[in-house]
């Protein structure tokens, strides 16, 4: 089957573009840069926001996946909503069968956050042209290059002692991003899939504050946590953005939609692609793994680089 990614440079398409290839699917990795990219599939110029690219991006595909979304913009909302209005009519156009949306857990009759809100309205938009739209609702995604993931691994590396909000004591229902990509994959050509929202999850039910402890556990560290009830979210948001690498409108977005539970209330998934989703614990060896393993690849590139300048100079 022919497929576009969208975002198939990012931390989930970045690994569902191989794992279609390994199923034998024909994939087009839909970025904004063709030119720099090095994965899976043939590399096809697109762009969210300009419908007339998305037009010929999609060209001769049978089903889309898409993964893109606005955090990082103080309007994401309006912006995640124009992108796919047009994605939906594009893709609709070019005969698309199935449109494949990786969007985020939560309880309808809950006050979601503008985060969330945003995310059900998307999966709504995808639909209007027509085509029909699988869902997939996830929470905390756990795996190296994951922003969610990056914000608890950083937490924990860089704060001994954490003055904590109420929102640490949220339940979540995290899942590795390998596990992510298997349902991913799994749903693209069952037909008890086609127009369904599932809801996917790890097996282990955590508050963000067990999920962190966890982590400093697994790392032979120890926390020490104070909490705080009156710390607001934008104090949180600017406290993150103090010791970690995610930016200020992005950790907002995080911690606004972390005040509401995100766990899996509907497990249908399970009969639609059968296998044991792995533990949150084993998801974060995985995680801190793959990310010692890209450092070790980052050292050793400068270091043969080094040997080849440094031969060059005495020859």
């Amino acid at each position: 089957m022919q497929v576009l990614v969208t975002g198939a440079s990012g931390f989930v398409g970045g690994r569902l573009a191989p794992a279609l290839v390994e199923e034998g699917h024909r994939v087009k990795a839909m970025t904004r840069r063709p030119a720099e990219y090095t994965g899976a599939g043939e590399a096809v110029a697109g762009d969210v926001a300009d419908e007339a690219s998305l037009r010929v991006a999609l060209e001769g595909c049978e089903a889309a996946y898409y993964l893109v979304h606005s955090l990082d913009s103080s309007d994401f909302q309006d912006k995640d909503a124009d992108a796919a209005r047009s994605f939906g009519r594009a893709a609709a156009d070019a005969g698309v069968r199935r449109i494949v949306y990786l969007g985020g857990l939560g309880d309808d009759a809950d006050d979601l956050s503008a985060h969330l809100r945003s995310r059900r309205q998307v999966e709504h938009l995808l639909g209007e042209g027509g085509v029909p739209v699988t869902v997939l609702r996830a929470g905390i995604v756990v795996g190296h290059g994951g922003v969610s993931w990056e914000l608890t691994r950083q937490l924990v590396a860089h704060l001994p002692a954490m003055v904590t909000p109420r929102w640490v004591h949220t339940r979540t229902q995290p899942i590795a991003v390998a596990d992510v990509v298997r349902y991913l994959v799994g749903v693209l050509e069952s037909p008890e899939a086609e127009g369904r929202v599932f809801e996917v999850g790890g097996p282990d039910v955590l508050e963000y504050l067990e999920m962190m402890t966890r982590v400093a556990d697994i790392q032979g560290r120890h926390m020490f946590v104070v909490p705080v009830p009156l710390l607001t979210p934008q104090l949180s948001a600017r406290w993150l953005a103090l010791v970690t690498d995610v930016d200020l409108q992005t950790g907002k977005s995080l911690i606004d939609s972390m005040t509401n539970e995100v766990v899996v209330r509907d497990d249908s998934i399970r009969q639609v692609v059968p296998f044991e989703p792995m533990d949150y614990d084993t998801a974060v060896l995985t995680a801190l793994g793959e990310r010692a393993a890209e450092r070790r690849a980052k050292a050793g590139g400068r270091t043969r680089h080094g040997g080849l300048l440094a031969r060059g100079a005495r020859s």
